[in-house]
């Protein structure tokens, strides 16, 4: 009976924090929405994917994160929604795949810039109708401080053992 209640416990505990997880980036979205949409965005909620770093059960719950604050705060339609959805979680995954091949850790910046930077103006350039470079070099800029944003997070709750441990 105890080996279930542990269990259980643990995907409480992992369903529970997903759940802030979604909270904190759907907050975030609405805080900053007034530069977080557009053809120019500095998205300060995307930091959060450097959390499937430390914990890779959030991978989908990041993705449905940018899908919702896509759906409830600025959508430009279902392929906005989609998309965010996808680039939501092969960012996360990325960022996670970091970690489990053993890279240095500085290199979650890197999928945090590169796979919403390169991957939104893949469609939101036709729904804006901007040309694809401009706009992608301005999403790659306002990943860049997010990223940076999301090592510290990282650096910072690695040293909590109460938090994280390895």
């Amino acid at each position: 009976m105890k080996e279930t209640s542990s269990v259980l416990n643990t995907s409480t505990k992992r369903i529970v924090f997903s759940a802030l997880i979604i909270a904190a980036y759907l907050s975030l979205m609405a805080v900053t929405a007034s530069f977080a949409f557009g053809s120019i965005q500095i998205r300060i909620a995307t930091a959060l994917y450097a959390l499937s770093y430390l914990f890779p059960f959030l991978v989908f719950p990041l993705g449905l994160a940018n899908m919702l604050s896509n759906l409830l705060l600025g959508s430009l339609g279902m392929i906005d929604v989609l998309g965010g959805f996808i680039v939501g979680i092969l960012t996360s995954l990325l960022v996670y795949a970091i970690r489990k091949l053993k890279l240095p850790e500085i290199l979650i910046v890197l999928p945090i810039i590169l796979v919403p930077g390169l991957g939104i103006p893949t469609y939101l350039h036709q729904l804006l109708q901007v040309p694809y470079w401009p706009l992608a070099i301005s999403l790659l800029l306002g990943q860049t401080a997010p990223a940076i944003l999301g090592y510290f997070f990282v650096k910072a709750l690695k040293k909590r053992k109460e938090i994280y441990h390895d």
